[in-house]
């Protein structure tokens, strides 16, 4: 069995770096794609420097800078050893991920499939792609929970049940792709957001690279999203959010569950 030619699109996170390494023991990868920096606008700068906009990137890069002081994320993925890619000669560096030079370099491989997870939002010519099309990885389970922190959103609306992740095709919309896989976390008592989270992304690598074999077979998963679910935008989150999940949190939200690591694929 031939396997499939991919290239991948990720971000530079511990767990992007540990999903990318699952990718290319599972499929022949040609290239790792990289955003250096965002896209940049005179339009994004005046709304970025809005100070409504500027307090709430102030009050997230504090936030996080305390949440992941000490490196949590790397340690969880990769335990003593130093987060890193097993095949860091295949990175391409680009200032965005719809600069024309991923384009180029799509059209120059010829990839079977383009895959995703953690990059900005893909536009243009690049969703055309990938002789069997992009797939993404989205930390929620769409299409009830589409856009950004959708494990936070899961616990705020007191649902640990539907924390997971979504491997989905892409296409013009935001999570809005036809349904390969639903994969969800086992659950302890004393998980945060940020394990719950973690452990979605690492089940997800292995299903992520089980897709490379099925497609590889000749299989076709993938059903239309039922609905348009809710689309969650970092905006929305602030600290009456994040101090009502604590709460559900330290009143047990996560008790008696029993909740094991789970996968469900979807077929039309």
């Amino acid at each position: 069995m031939d396997r499939l030619r991919i290239m991948i699109l990720c971000g530079r996170s511990p767990r992007h770096l540990y999903v990318a390494n699952a990718l290319c023991e599972a499929a022949d990868v040609l290239a790792i794609v990289q955003e250096s920096g965002g896209e940049w606008s005179a339009r994004k700068v005046f709304r970025t420097l809005r100070p409504d906009n500027l307090y709430r990137k102030v009050w997230r890069w504090l936030r996080d800078r305390r949440r992941y002081y000490g490196n949590p994320e790397g340690r969880f993925f990769f335990g003593t050893a130093a987060p890193g890619l097993k095949h860091p000669e295949l990175v391409r560096e680009v200032s965005h991920i719809n600069h024309p030079d991923v384009v180029r370099l799509a059209d120059e491989l010829k990839p079977d499939l383009i895959a995703v997870f953690g990059t900005s939002l893909i536009r243009g010519e690049l969703l055309q792609k990938g002789r069997l099309g992009m797939v993404n990885l989205h930390g929620g389970l769409s299409p009830e929970y589409r856009g950004a922190d959708c494990t936070f959103w899961a616990l705020y609306n007191g649902e640990p049940e539907k924390i997971g992740c979504t491997l989905h095709y892409i296409d013009a919309g935001i999570d809005t792709g036809r349904l390969i896989a639903h994969v969800c976390p086992e659950i302890f008592p004393t998980d945060t957001e940020l394990t719950l989270f973690w452990r979605s992304v690492k089940e997800s690598a292995k299903v992520y690279a089980e897709l490379m074999q099925r497609l590889a077979e000749g299989e076709k998963p993938g059903a239309p999203q039922q609905g348009r679910g809710r689309l969650y935008q970092v905006k929305q989150r602030g600290l009456r959010h994040e101090m009502r999940v604590k709460k559900l949190l330290r009143d047990g939200l996560l008790t008696e569950l029993s909740l094991g690591p789970r996968a469900k694929w979807f077929h039309g």
